[in-house]
């Protein structure tokens, strides 16, 4: 029983979490995400 209530918790999480991406690329936050993340390899380390 314990373990199909951790199973359900699970399936739960994963679909929440999916929900979110899902909302986050409609919002255009890749772009923000991406942006971000070049600007961190191309000032903070050096790689530019």
């Amino acid at each position: 029983m314990g373990n199909k209530i951790k199973n359900i918790y699970r399936v739960l999480v994963v679909a929440i979490a999916g929900i979110f991406i899902f909302y986050g690329i409609t919002r255009g936050e890749m772009a923000i995400v991406l942006n971000k993340a070049v600007n961190i390899c191309l000032e903070c380390i050096g790689l530019g």
